[in-house]
């Protein structure tokens, strides 16, 4: 319970105590003036009516406070729900867009590296072609060179053949 409630719990178990110890001098008869006319009433429980009335009139507007602020509250509180369902779908809705975008990002960097592969292995298809195209020139030319060494060497084989068989054919004088 809060304070309030105990504070008035207290006041009102005082003014029974109060009212049940000079019950007496609550009911004793007395003339009331309400200015236009005087009654014979007792003035401790006109006073005692009126003290009631206060206090029911006190709980009336307690309660119908209390009441309205737990509807504002329930109103608010629906209010942040609806706010915070229209963020929740901004934010799924952010998530979308930004998944797209990978996507769209990731499709094009695949395409990007597809294409650059087959740049490369076209590069690399006719640097391996005229590397063997220079290979074979190599080995043309080098047969070439063959050939014309041995031509030399058999020319020069032949004649020293020659020469070889002259001297010994020559007699020595």
């Amino acid at each position: 319970m809060r304070i309030r409630t105990i504070l008035l719990v207290i006041a009102i178990l005082l003014v029974a105590g109060f009212v049940a110890l000079n019950v007496d001098e609550f009911t004793r008869i007395s003339v009331l003036s309400l200015g236009f006319t005087t009654i014979q009433v007792s003035l401790g429980l006109v006073m005692l009516l009126l003290l009631v009335a206060a206090t029911v009139v006190f709980l009336a507007s307690t309660l119908y406070m209390q009441s309205t602020h737990l509807i504002e509250t329930r109103k608010n509180a629906r209010e942040l729900n609806t706010q915070r369902e229209l963020a929740d779908k901004a934010e799924a809705s952010r998530f979308t867009e930004l998944r797209s975008y990978l996507e769209t990002q990731a499709t094009a960097a695949q395409q990007h590296d597809v294409a650059v592969s087959t740049v490369l292995t076209e590069r690399f298809a006719q640097q391996q072609q005229a590397l063997l195209t220079r290979i074979e020139q190599s080995d043309n030319t080098m047969a070439a060179y063959m050939g014309q060494l041995e031509d030399r060497l058999e020319r020069r084989g032949a004649v020293n053949h020659i020469m070889n068989r002259d001297s010994v054919n020559t007699p020595l004088a």
